[in-house]
């Protein structure tokens, strides 16, 4: 697990890294270029690039977290890759269900996975689950999350390159929206983010305002109406203290 400087969580953890570009959102993958980056300076964790790997031995960290915690998961990956094996996800099901005194924010490009999965998975009030939706293209990805058993349901609209017109946030309990930023961002038109934001008014979903993102993301800011929309869902985790986790490892032999 580590710090972040994304607004909307603490710290991140990921079981899982590597990925493959699967819609326009994807172009300029910031994990892609960050995990190339680490991978010339000798991480383990991503001596393979870019490629899939699920790291079983991240499995127990958050049993040693002794604060409760906000928790991006795979900001490096994504849970529900084809690659990853429906055991692992299971696993990592089983270790957030395991830690309910912290909050872990599961966000996926895959819905189709997701949905065809989400039965077989124990959805515990502490995790999240949320899609990302960068233009109509992909508004299907609401659709699927809509079907699905989690408590907390939340959409990542970053980076929005495109209006959302006739977005529907039924059963949504949470809307991100953010610009891309980088050398070559694609530009975030104003009008999309005060349509989002309205439809977000109307249904009662807090909105949460990340980043105007561009080149130089911190000299633009995150101001819309000139405030900050730093809007959430209610935490519904518990704080309890953390099992061992080799306890809890040798306590559920059929799990790990």
């Amino acid at each position: 697990m580590s710090k972040t400087s994304i607004e909307w969580t603490g710290k991140t953890w990921n079981p899982t890294t590597g990925c493959n570009k699967l819609s326009a959102g994807c172009k300029y993958c910031y994990a892609e270029i960050l995990s190339e980056r680490l991978q010339a300076m000798g991480h383990e964790k991503y001596k393979d690039g870019f490629a899939l790997r699920m790291h079983e031995d991240a499995l127990a960290l958050p049993y040693t977290w002794k604060q409760p915690e906000m928790v991006f998961v795979n900001s490096m990956s994504d849970l529900f890759h084809k690659d990853v094996t429906v055991d692992f996800i299971k696993k990592v099901f089983y270790v957030m269900a395991a830690n309910p005194q912290h909050t872990f924010q599961v966000l996926t490009k895959r819905a189709d996975r997701l949905k065809e999965l989400h039965e077989q998975l124990n959805w515990t009030p502490n995790i999240w689950m949320g899609v990302s939706v960068e233009d109509s293209r992909v508004l299907h990805r609401v659709d699927d999350l809509r079907e699905i058993n989690a408590m907390t349901k939340f959409l990542s609209c970053e980076p929005l390159i495109g209006p959302l017109t006739g977005l529907d946030l039924t059963n949504i309990d949470w809307v991100i929206v953010g610009g891309e930023s980088g050398k070559k961002a694609r530009l975030i038109d104003p009008n999309w983010v005060v349509e989002i934001h309205k439809n977000c008014v109307a249904a009662g979903v807090p909105f949460f305002f990340k980043q105007w993102g561009g080149k130089n993301k911190k000299k633009n800011g995150r101001l819309l109406y000139g405030r900050h929309f730093d809007e959430m869902p209610e935490r519904k985790s518990m704080p309890v203290t953390p099992v061992n986790p080799l306890r809890a490892l040798s306590q559920n032999p059929t799990v790990f």
